[in-house]
């Protein structure tokens, strides 16, 4: 069952649950194709995966995304059905020949159908303790960032929300600079944007830190946190890469999910580079290894009873500074790590994935 936009209706405004969430940004259909063959299909966009780690983590959310009535899937989180409109879909088309040295130009992503774009009157009218703007296909606006800025405490948005376009033609994802996103006045009211090193280079990383917190992912480097009186590395965790789709998004929702349990911010991005290690490893939206995920949020609750932090509070500076026993939770967590499983099928998709590449090289996520 999904809503349908005409029955849409929202209830009356209300104080923000602790650490309660708002999610924006459309489900897609994900196809694979390796060496021009189509291998897998799954259920796409940033708020699967997203969705997929905070309930993992047990952080309650409510989402805000659009479908047509072609979507194949029944998320937990029911999207808004759009008559007239298909479902966002994209193609990623990957290369076996590729190497670590060509990986980007090697993977090439298309948007093949684009469902309606968010608008502030989509979202709901009561308050959040944190909201994450994670558009992929063109469907956040400018005004609907701006209203999510006043419904929750604390913004968390991807810049590929900010920062794409496509090719009127194939549909070809491009890159446009920050400053010419139409978004760029808003960096200010948000309190983090995250990037991966390839899209960090359509902004000036020093200028933005002055106005809001920049996190950027560089695959198995690990992720680098800058804002505006510091900077740090945050170590990664060893994968073997076999899909690189989603990886971000699942950082982003570690490092939230991370934030939200009480975690200081370097403590959180190791969270968000553990879940992104787990989703490259698998084809499509990922399924966690229930044992895995009870004994992250063991750890996550004995780190949170060693130093508890809040990200509501912005000016904080301390909890941007590396707490001790940091090293010793990242050993604690790869632990855990050994508990996941990494299943061949994906579970939600429609049909099995009958063709697999042993290994796609490091991609940034």
């Amino acid at each position: 069952m999904v809503r349908d936009s005409k029955q849409l209706g929202h209830p009356p405004p209300t104080p923000a649950s602790p650490h309660r969430g708002l999610i924006v940004g459309n489900y897609c259909h994900d196809v694979l194709f390796h060496d021009g063959s189509p291998v897998a299909e799954s259920l796409g966009g940033a708020v699967s995966f997203i969705s997929a780690v905070l309930s993992g983590l047990s952080i309650p959310f409510d989402s805000v995304s659009k479908v047509g009535p072609d979507f194949k899937y029944s998320p937990a989180q029911i999207p808004i059905k759009v008559h007239g409109s298909n479902t966002t879909l994209f193609h990623a088309h990957f290369d076996s020949c590729a190497d670590e040295a060509t990986a980007h130009r090697d993977r090439l992503l298309k948007r093949v159908a684009a469902c309606d774009p968010i608008s502030p009157s989509d979202l709901p009218t009561r308050c959040y303790d944190f909201g994450m703007a994670v558009g992929v296909g063109g469907e956040i606006q400018p005004q609907t960032l701006e209203k999510m800025t006043e419904i929750c405490r604390v913004v968390f948005v991807d810049i590929q929300a900010l920062i794409r376009e496509f090719d009127p033609m194939d549909g070809t994802v491009k890159l446009v600079r920050l400053k010419d996103s139409g978004f760029y006045h808003l960096l200010p009211r948000i309190g983090f944007l995250k990037a991966s090193s390839e899209e960090a280079l359509f902004m000036d990383v020093e200028e933005v830190r002055r106005r809001c917190c920049v996190v950027v992912t560089n695959g198995k480097e690990g992720c680098s946190v800058y804002w505006k009186d510091g900077d740090f590395k945050i170590q990664p965790f060893t994968a073997n890469q076999v899909d690189p789709t989603g990886a971000g998004d699942s950082f982003l929702g570690g490092l939230v999910g991370g934030l939200a349990a009480g975690l200081a911010v370097p403590d959180a991005a190791l969270l968000g580079n553990l879940f992104g290690s787990l989703t490259v490893g698998q084809v499509g939206l990922p399924k966690f290894d229930p044992r895995l995920l009870q004994g992250v949020q063991d750890e996550v609750q004995r780190r949170k009873m060693q130093s508890m932090h809040c990200f509501r509070s912005m000016g904080d500076e301390s909890k941007y500074m590396k707490p001790a026993g940091h090293d010793q939770f990242h050993t604690s967590l790869a632990a855990s790590r050994l508990l996941a499983k990494f299943p061949v099928e994906d579970l939600q998709s429609p049909r099995k994935v009958d063709e697999l590449p042993r290994a796609i090289p490091g991609l940034d996520y």
